[in-house]
């Protein structure tokens, strides 16, 4: 079991549950098209988006299977993206990460640098044996991040869904508990 209690802090970031004073910051990025592109909703609205945070708000902890720890990734008092974590299988020790960042923030390592904490919590306080990361083939920025932090490519399904009205794929990162003990992230 995870719970967020304390932020986690790296060298230039804070991650930390969403509150109300993010609202503003959430929309910013959310609300752009750019953004949503590759993920499931489309631009938030304002309405949307203050029903998201709320449910964000709740998401502060792992405690069973099935659940999603989502952290903003603060920089200096302002959220920029957020990162997430899922507990896919109790049993089988699986797990699921995942980030969005402000595309004003993008190529200064922030992902990484939040991304390489998702992963430490995985493995080194979930106790996970396996954590996956899933993007659209299309989005360069995102399979590189996973390629930059250790995680090979185990699959690339083409067209397999419907995805905003046309075919879409994904690729699927994967890293294991030894491949994060070996890699320079976990030293």
């Amino acid at each position: 079991m995870i719970e967020i209690s304390e932020p986690i802090k790296t060298s230039r970031l804070t991650l930390r549950p969403f509150t109300e004073r993010d609202e503003d910051d959430m929309l910013e990025f959310e609300a752009q098209p750019d953004v949503a592109r590759y993920l499931f909703n489309e631009p938030r609205t304002r309405e949307d988006n203050a029903q998201e945070l709320a449910t964000r708000q709740q998401q502060t902890a792992l405690r069973k299977e099935g659940d999603t720890l989502l952290l903003a990734v603060d920089l200096d008092g302002k959220a920029i993206g957020y990162v997430l974590l899922i507990w896919l299988s109790e049993q089988n020790k699986q797990g699921e990460f995942g980030y969005v960042m402000h595309p004003g923030f993008h190529g200064r390592g922030y992902a990484t640098e939040a991304s390489v904490e998702m992963l430490r919590l995985g493995f080194e306080q979930l106790g996970l044996h396996r954590i996956i990361g899933r993007c659209d083939p299309r989005n360069d920025a995102s399979y590189r991040l996973m390629e930059r932090v250790g995680m090979r490519r185990e699959a690339h399904f083409v067209e397999s869904e419907i995805f905003k009205g046309e075919w879409g794929g994904e690729f699927v990162y994967a890293m294991l508990k030894g491949e994060w003990r070996a890699s320079r992230w976990a030293q």
